[in-house]
């Protein structure tokens, strides 16, 4: 089990003021290679309840190095997934999904991503499928301080490291998971 805590977060968080006398709590919980199958890892993620001052508790963020996508179900709680498709220096397209219990939500290849728990009273719990081969980049959410939007109890506010941002749109999750999961131990070409 790997912990993640809001000292981990430091470079992307939103409400800086906050972080600067916050406590360093546990946020989440990562449960990496719980199961293997065909090439596939599954993992399980547990996030507290609760938020990082005006901002809701968020993962990270990162992109795959490969061009592999991910899969995640939600296994309890709602989770919101903030997806950006970026090179260094512009976002060509970004967009959310609010997902429920049971919930399936594909990470399209190319895609970083951020994961939020979208309750401030309640635990979330998330499991996802992914290459073993997979490796997990950073650099460019820490380089930007975060996604380019956060959640906060206000709403989505735009990351104003970003020069320009596409609108944010909202996405359906699916209702059932893909027969195959094959498609996530290729990487797209």
């Amino acid at each position: 089990m790997e912990i993640r805590y809001l000292k981990d977060l430091e470079k992307v968080v939103f409400d800086e003021k906050w972080f600067k006398s916050a406590p360093n709590t546990e946020l989440y919980y990562m449960f990496r290679g719980e199961k293997e199958k065909n090439g596939l890892r599954y993992d399980i993620t547990v996030f507290n309840e609760g938020s990082l001052g005006q901002e809701f508790i968020k993962t990270k963020g990162h992109k795959h190095y490969q061009k592999i996508g991910e899969l995640y179900i939600v296994l309890q709680g709602k989770a919101i997934f903030l997806m950006q498709k970026n090179d260094n220096k512009t976002v060509q397209d970004v967009y959310f999904v609010l997902a429920k219990k049971n919930d399936v939500v594909i990470i399209p290849p190319e895609y970083g991503h951020v994961t939020y728990n979208a309750s401030l009273k309640r635990k979330l719990k998330i499991a996802n499928w992914v290459s073993k081969k997979c490796t997990n980049e950073y650099v460019f959410f820490e380089k930007m301080q975060g996604a380019c939007y956060f959640l906060t109890k206000n709403g989505w506010i735009k990351n104003i490291k970003y020069k320009k941002i596409p609108k944010l749109r909202q996405e359906m999750p699916f209702k059932k998971m893909p027969e195959s999961l094959d498609f996530l131990k290729h990487e797209k070409p």
